[in-house]
């Protein structure tokens, strides 16, 4: 006998009305337990979302370009009652009765219609500023449209904030012709609309994927964190001889010995003697999280554009084995065929131009990290030893840090240490 079965969609990590890109099967179709059923793209990666369990699809209840989230109904599978206890255990549970909070903002489609704009004179009670009622993730939400919860009604249980109330005071702000609601409080004047085929011929191209992700977020890390940027120079002349003696050996085994992996043990040494630049802050910025960890984001240039997978206890490995990791996780990074875990826990990044050239840049820090260091290409300068000058090879480094959490004279200490530990192999190996 058989019985049919409804799967939704399982949790797919920290992500909320992920794309449907492509479904890989049709009513009608045998599948067996772990067959994909549909990529999904979010967040620079591609996600495939695997069937809980065999029979014969009955009805797809997806199509491409639906946003899904986690628990949305997704496919009913006709299975045969012999297999069915097993693909109950397989099977993600629908959405869980939970607290409140959790249900709105993780429900099944459809959603409901939207409330009409709340007026914020008819609740006199509600919590402003921290105490706003409002989950992590309504509070992300609201900073993602640079919306401060501590203006927003609430209409949930309790005065308890939604991510509707949040779209529909965006709405009133808009109608109203508010615009500091909108702009993060930066009471700063729209683009101007301009017509460009008045001054001559143009071609309009869409932005990729990755960019759209990106740049929403760069926009955001830019205006909401007070950046500055430190500037100094690493003697890597040792370094680069000791690289160049090894590098035949890591080409042996499949691999590049690099610049950027030295840099990166250079860099967990580093955050070990500084944990201040491996820490974050909360979510209401008043306490600093400090990490345990050593993970490390490595910029990687893709056709899509940049993305930043992480390297994983880095104080742990060797730099042969971090070059390793290195190439593994480039070639899945240009394949597009990175994972939401793989771009994950970072704890501070590293931006290579190195390969390109320039003398210095200004990175953004990829929040909620709290530093970045950008590199430049080397160059052999004459340095002054005391006695005469000898050329000696030179590495511009350029740390942004975010100065809520670090001062001038903390940023000027670190980078000088991570200087001197590219600039001495024993340091860096022991």
């Amino acid at each position: 006998m058989s019985e049919s079965k409804q799967f939704n969609v399982p949790d797919i990590g920290d992500f909320d009305a992920v794309e449907v890109i492509e479904v890989l099967v049709s009513e009608g179709d045998e599948i067996n337990a772990e067959d994909p059923i549909m990529s999904l793209e979010s967040e620079k990666a591609t996600i495939e979302v695997p069937c809980p369990a065999s029979g014969v699809i009955e009805k797809l209840m997806i199509k491409e370009g639906d946003q899904v989230s986690e628990g949305t109904p997704m496919i009913v599978v006709k299975v045969s009652t012999d297999s069915a206890p097993a693909a109950e255990e397989k099977a993600p549970e629908p959405v869980k009765a939970a607290e409140p909070e959790k249900q709105e903002e993780k429900a099944p489609q459809p959603k409901p219609a939207p409330k009409a704009p709340p007026v914020p004179e008819e609740v006199p009670t509600q919590r402003k500023g921290k105490l706003a009622h409002a989950s992590p993730a309504v509070r992300k939400f609201a900073r993602e449209l640079g919306v401060d919860v501590s203006v927003v009604t609430g209409t949930g249980r309790k005065g308890r904030i939604t991510k509707d109330d949040v779209k529909n005071h965006v709405k009133t702000a808009m109608q109203s012709g508010g615009q500091t609601v909108v702009t993060s409080n930066f009471d700063v004047p729209p683009f101007p609309a301009v017509d460009f085929t008045e001054f001559g011929e143009v071609e309009s191209q869409p932005l990729s994927r990755i960019q759209k992700i990106s740049g929403k977020y760069l926009h955001r890390n830019w205006v909401r964190i007070p950046h500055v940027t430190q500037y100094d120079e690493a003697d890597i002349t040792e370094m680069e001889a000791f690289r160049q003696e090894n590098k035949a050996e890591a080409k042996a085994q499949g691999f590049n010995l690099t610049p950027l992996a030295f840099m990166v043990k250079a860099m967990a040494k580093a955050l070990k003697k500084f944990p201040k630049f491996n820490a974050s802050l909360d979510i209401d910025g008043e306490n600093l999280i400090y990490k345990k960890y050593f993970h490390i984001g490595i910029a990687v240039d893709t056709p899509n554009g940049l993305v930043v997978p992480v390297i994983r206890d880095c104080d742990k490995k060797e730099v042969f084995e971090i070059a390793k990791e290195m190439r593994d996780i480039s070639i899945k990074a240009r394949e597009g065929k990175l994972a939401p875990s793989d771009m994950q826990g970072g704890c501070i990044s590293i931006s290579s131009l190195g390969g390109i050239g320039g003398t210095a840049f200004t990175p953004i820090i990829n929040a909620p990290e709290v530093a970045i260091l950008g590199v430049s290409r080397s160059s052999h300068k004459p340095v002054w030893n005391g006695q005469t000058f000898e050329p000696r090879l030179m590495l511009p480094l350029s740390l942004s840090y975010d100065h809520r959490v670090i001062d001038g004279a903390d940023a000027a200490r670190f980078i000088v240490y991570l200087s001197s530990i590219l600039s001495d192999m024993k340091k860096m190996l022991l």
